[in-house]
């Protein structure tokens, strides 16, 4: 057997991680409109959701790093996921007494644990085969976490969003045995998806343990590896802080599109087009929703549509790895850039369909950056790998920054004017690609 056809079943095996932790980020993203609804949060406010998720990736990444390199990158990621499956254990006393705080974490914690993850199965990934097809071969388990954000809205649409929310004034009214039945049904629609998924984290991290994986990256120069060095790499540095603007775009545009759709009618989109009508029908039928879209509340509609937004970075993986074997990632990475800031341009100009369409397709382009910024920022980093990854894993933390500025100029102008601050983002990223990402 070849080296190469004896990564391929270990490569199989940490893919599953990817798809795990994509799965349940987005699953975080559903809770946002409906948080927002429950405790009338502003749009600022409701960002402060994301911001508990994604700061963890700025407390956890540096202990995560210095973690695998005294265990090894298959024990830290059997740690990471029994920190998972612990976070989502909390979500139950979280939704059972209704207190944001406990939400809050509840999502620091089950990012914690996606932090320690990501730290391991990123440069594990990269390792598994020669070093030109590093960006390909993260592309294709990137693709793979993607299919878990794109199934994603379909389960929060059937299970999170599935039901109304009723404000403060509309609850004063209700009886007192109404309350609790609206209470009981508020918590069970948070519950039963996370406490599913803390049984599934355990039995991955059990099955996942009794892997017999390569060591790959693992030895006593690993261990002699250093922050310090590292930092000094300046495409490393430069390649952390398009992590933080890619994240933080990302993560806003995802958690803003039920609100953003929701301000562009889409119940009238849906109504008036036959074409939309038809889409809606088919994404309830994969959701495995027992409501039709005739019967569906606008938010829960919205929340369908944010497939694409997801299925379109999966597509893009897919198709990322394959044209990566052929286009230098740090060219395509720049294109992918300009294209997005075209579409943010469009959308945040233009309304109804195009205004929808527009963002949606910027799934499409996102598919490529992370993977492509993390392997060119890792490159050539020999021992000193896992602080690297450690470092760029730190700048996830873009996704607890970005979405709440999002949100607080969103407030001032407007959800389609702030795309503008958005497309500023790309265009760092667009700068990376084609400059910083040059081996110093």
């Amino acid at each position: 057997m070849t080296k190469n056809n004896q990564y391929f079943v270990p490569f199989i095996v940490v893919t599953t991680l990817f798809f795990m932790w994509g799965f349940i980020t987005v699953l975080v993203d559903a809770l946002v409109p409906r948080l927002r609804d429950v405790f009338e949060l502003t749009y600022f406010q409701s960002g402060i959701v994301q911001f508990a998720f994604f700061t963890a990736y700025a407390v956890f990444s540096i202990p995560g790093g210095l973690l695998i390199s005294k265990i090894g990158y298959k024990k830290g990621a059997v740690v990471g996921l029994f920190l998972m499956s612990a976070a989502c254990l909390l979500f139950y006393p979280a939704a059972e007494f209704r207190v944001f705080a406990i939400f809050l974490l509840a999502m620091f914690v089950l990012a914690g644990g996606i932090t320690i993850l990501q730290v391991a199965a990123n440069p594990y990934v990269a390792a598994l085969g020669p070093a030109e097809t590093a960006s390909s071969r993260l592309n294709l388990a990137q693709a793979f976490n993607s299919l878990g954000t794109t199934i994603a809205p379909l389960i929060s649409a059937a299970f999170i969003l599935s039901n109304s929310v009723l404000s403060s004034s509309e609850i004063d009214v209700l009886t007192e045995s109404e309350k609790l039945s609206y209470y009981t049904s508020e918590a069970s629609a948070v519950q039963g998806p996370f406490i599913i998924l803390a049984f599934v984290l355990i039995g991955l991290a059990l099955a996942f343990s009794a892997f017999k994986l390569p060591k790959i990256l693992e030895g006593d120069d690993h261990k002699e590896g250093s922050y310090r060095v590292a930092f000094k790499r300046k495409h490393l540095t430069f390649g952390a802080l398009g992590i933080f603007v890619y994240v933080g775009a990302e993560v806003a545009i995802g958690s803003y599109l039920v609100n953003y759709f929701l301000n562009l009618d889409i119940a009238s989109l849906v109504e008036n087009s036959s074409f939309m009508r038809s889409v809606a029908d088919v994404l309830a039928a994969l959701s495995l929703s027992s409501v039709d879209v005739t019967n569906m509340n606008p938010a829960q509609l919205a929340g369908t549509f944010v497939f694409f937004y997801w299925g379109g970075a999966m597509i893009g993986r897919f198709l990322g790895s394959a044209l990566l074997q052929k286009f230098e990632a740090g060219q395509l990475l720049a294109v992918y850039a300009g294209v997005n800031i075209t579409l943010l341009l469009i959308s945040s100009f233009s309304t109804g369909y195009l205004a929808m369409w527009s963002i949606l397709c910027i799934g499409l382009f996102n598919s490529i950056m992370f993977p492509n910024i993390f392997t060119l920022s890792i490159k050539n980093l020999g021992e000193h790998t896992a602080q690297g990854s450690g470092i760029l894993c730190t700048a996830i933390v873009g996704g607890a920054f970005i979405p709440p500025i999002y949100g607080s100029i969103a407030d001032a102008a407007g959800l389609q004017t702030a795309l503008i601050f958005l497309a500023f983002c790309y265009g760092y990223i667009l700068w990376y690609g084609r400059t910083g990402s040059k081996l110093d």
